[in-house]
């Protein structure tokens, strides 16, 4: 049985090498392109075209992104078996997990987050923009 439990344990070890790869190319990811396109989306300009246009790259950004979100999220589903075994040797892999999991849910969060706020203030302004023409056709249609 003590056997068993070695064997197991070194097989999650070997698995958690393997998912901890994916981690850290999603996490070196996140920390080098991901963050730094979210942030940029924190400056959204006023104009509607240059809004469509930012609606646009965040658009080409955000295939990457989630498909980053879904990698990472995939690698921790295979993890999920860790749950049913209770040694005490895998007790650091669950913290560094932890902490993967923590950065990935943060990212996918924000990305959400992001997506919702650039698809809102370009439709807010598609919406004064509409507002704007209507009030000018108005004041014509005043002057005629």
């Amino acid at each position: 049985m003590l056997s068993n439990k070695r064997i197991q344990e070194l097989e999650l070890v070997m698995e958690f090498e393997q998912v901890e790869e994916c981690f850290k190319e999603v996490s070196s990811w996140i920390e080098n392109v991901g963050r730094k396109r979210l942030k940029e989306t924190n400056h959204l300009d006023d104009s509607l075209g240059m809004l469509i246009q930012a609606q646009k790259q965040f658009k080409e950004f955000d295939l990457v992104a989630s498909d980053y979100c879904r990698r990472g999220q995939e690698a921790l589903k295979k993890m999920n078996q860790w749950e049913d075994f209770s040694f005490v040797d895998v007790h650091s892999y669950r913290i560094k997990l932890q902490s993967y999991e923590d950065q990935l849910e943060e990212f996918c969060t924000q990305l959400d987050e992001t997506r919702h706020r650039v698809c809102e203030t370009v439709r807010l302004h598609e919406f004064f923009d509409r507002v704007r023409q209507g009030i000018c056709c108005t004041e014509e249609d005043v002057k005629s």
